[in-house]
């Protein structure tokens, strides 16, 4: 079966079949640039950039296109509180999402445009649209006119006559309809402006990604939050049909909300939590096993029990995986085979996870999958005597393939074990205000009691260190810790 994707055109899953064979172009909204990438923002840029890996990893040709909005009325507001101006204010903010993104192990998109940077196209973009009868001028500002086009709400499944204006621009008296949404707007005093045939101004909010996106023109994949739906990609489509009457993507994608208290995460509402607000407490892996530990279009309940949750989980795949490699450090293994039916249940765990993410990127399946074959893993090595084993040898270097592969589909797993670990245990050791210098100067003295066979000294620091809520665990490697 090949893959299948959610078209919130038509209300369900299709197969992908692209416009061009073996390849294709995604075009992901991005942020208006005014602050600090929030969780919300952060899981459209997650799903689609594992989406984007999903297909390179299939073997596709890739383009991937993720604009950013540098002028808006949000911009200028936080140009106008800062004391300088909205070109400062936007490039703050990309430096920021650079960083930030990076962290979160993002890949920087193939395009990245800028809406300042394309202020000539949307001026044409605005004139063709004018020309074709769909807008019209009032008072330098340029309005679309909904009710020309007759297709207006198909994505969006809502009835010209039932909807009620929600873009960024506050319903006016020159407006001949409520829904009707500007393309162009008149400069205000102390506002950046272009000339335009219509005067002094600048771009609305939606048709600056229909002149971004024109020259990908078809899109396999347009993508977003489920809060872009309506009003701004019903707008796109509005817009490029008017403009070129062709089709803007073939397939469009949406991932559910992040929510606090089932309530959706925005700016607006004040219920944010930033990535950096977040990254104080967590790893950056452990907030992308989070983002992708729901159905993408499924929405996904942010708290800091459920970044435990993430954490945990995340633990247990990375001390497998240590686990694993020390395990292959033996130099000479024993003619013994796995059992049948272990080795068949390997075997036919091999293709679940690509299944999963098959079925329209349902990486919580994936996830599934991926910790029945950790269980299965974990029971070899805890059998002492297959774990010695060629068989064993062979299970382990296939394991670490498919983990190669996980990680190349999903972002996620292709750390150093011990290191990644460690800098986990850190983590959590500075949630809790835990000393570590104290608790590795414990540690010392009970590794020098064991050397001594001082064995009443070891026990005692042990229940000390089980009082800070330290686990001590002995290996063959040495002394290791780890919190409760």
């Amino acid at each position: 079966m090949g893959i299948r994707i959610y078209n919130t055109m038509h209300g369900q899953k299709e197969d992908f079949v692209p416009c061009q064979p073996g390849k294709v172009g995604i075009y992901c909204c991005g942020p208006t640039v005014y602050n600090y990438i929030h969780l919300g923002n952060a899981r459209p840029l997650v799903v689609f950039d594992t989406v984007r890996r999903y297909f390179l990893w299939r073997g596709w040709d890739v383009t991937y296109v993720q604009n950013f909005t540098d002028v808006d009325d949000k911009i200028i507001r936080r140009a106008a509180e800062e004391q300088t101006d909205a070109g400062s204010i936007a490039e703050k903010y990309i430096a920021a999402y650079f960083e930030d993104t990076k962290a979160l192990n993002i890949l920087p998109a193939d395009q990245h445009p800028r809406v300042t940077a394309h202020i000539q196209e949307i001026i044409q973009l605005v004139q063709t649209i004018l020309e074709q009868g769909h807008a019209y001028e009032a008072g330098g500002d340029v309005y679309f006119d909904v009710r020309s086009l007759p297709s207006y709400g198909e994505l969006s499944g809502r009835d010209i006559d039932d909807m009620r204006a929600g873009a960024r621009v506050e319903v006016g008296d020159v407006k001949r309809d409520p829904m009707d949404f500007a393309l162009w707007k008149a400069a205000k005093p102390g506002e950046p402006f272009w000339e335009s045939p219509w005067g002094k101004g600048r771009p609305g909010w939606h048709i600056e990604c229909s002149a971004m996106s024109k020259p990908y023109l078809p899109l396999d994949i347009h993508g977003g939050g489920q809060d872009l739906v309506f009003p701004h990609h019903e707008n796109e489509i509005a817009q490029t049909e008017a403009s070129c009457g062709c089709e803007l993507a073939r397939f469009w994608v949406h991932n559910g909300f992040v929510q606090i208290n089932a309530e959706k995460m925005s700016k607006s509402l004040g219920n944010f939590k930033t990535i950096r607000d977040i990254l104080d407490g967590y790893l950056p892996e452990t907030l992308r096993f989070f983002l992708l530990g729901k159905q993408y279009r499924s929405p996904i309940d942010f708290s800091p029990e459920a970044m435990d949750e993430a954490e945990r989980a995340l633990q247990r795949i990375y001390e497998c995986l240590r686990e694993v490699h020390a395990a292959r450090e033996r130099s000479s293994w024993k003619k013994i085979a796995l059992p049948a039916d272990l080795l068949t249940e390997w075997q036919q765990l091999g293709p679940t996870v690509t299944a999963a993410l098959d079925d329209d990127l349902n990486s919580a399946q994936a996830f599934g999958h991926i910790f029945t074959q950790i269980r299965l893993v974990n029971r070899l090595l805890e059998d002492k005597s297959l774990r010695a084993g060629e068989g064993a040898r062979d299970l382990f270097e296939d394991f670490l393939t498919r983990v190669r592969d996980w990680n190349a589909r999903l972002g996620l797993f292709g750390q150093d074990p011990t290191a990644f670990l460690t800098a986990m245990r850190d983590q959590k050791a500075r949630r809790r205000n835990l000393d570590t210098a104290h608790v590795e100067e414990l540690m010392s003295r009970r590794a020098e009691a064991r050397r001594n066979k001082d064995f009443a000294l070891s026990d005692s620091l042990r229940d000390e260190l089980a009082a800070l809520g330290v686990l001590v665990r002995d290996t063959p490697q040495g002394q290791q810790w780890d919190l409760a």
